[in-house]
């Protein structure tokens, strides 16, 4: 298994087939975070995330973007199916042009395998974590960090 997609472009949408997205050139490492936000908005233990650049990401269909604040005072939009309300990614200021996807709704998800776990302090007791990855308490403390686990 990798923590990175095989080259090519990346094809995913909603589980209704209302709303599709492709993802092009560069892309970065799947991470998990295991914050409370992201355990209650995912309804599960943990979030995989899949950075890809703005620039080469585009998504068809329906698509609806929900504001949700985050800490410093910015805003995060995530955008979901309306019909299926399948979260497919998400857009935030902190991150100019860098598009989230949510590993799920990728149509290939085996090869993706996290190359790092962040907010491990508020993960589940049960969630065991790879001994050959790294995980981190909270979040990385700068850009350079991000750069440096995101490759």
């Amino acid at each position: 298994m990798t923590n990175r997609p095989e080259s090519g472009p990346l094809s995913g949408g909603c589980q209704c087939g209302d709303a599709r997205y492709e993802a092009r050139g560069h892309v970065a490492r799947c991470y998990a975070c295991h914050c409370t936000d992201c355990q209650r908005r995912s309804g599960s233990a943990f979030a995989l995330i899949l950075p890809v650049n703005s620039a080469h990401f585009a998504a068809t269909g329906k698509v609806v973007a929900v504001e949700q604040p985050e800490g410093h005072g910015r805003v995060a939009k995530l955008h979901a199916c309306p019909t299926c309300l399948t979260r497919l990614f998400t857009t935030n200021p902190a991150w100019p042009g860098v598009t989230m996807i949510r590993v799920g709704t990728l149509d290939d998800t085996q090869a993706v395998r996290p190359a790092f776990h962040i907010w491990t302090r508020s993960k589940q007791p049960w969630v065991l974590l790879p001994s050959d990855v790294p995980h981190l308490e909270t979040e990385p403390s700068d850009l350079n960090e991000w750069r440096a686990l995101l490759g």
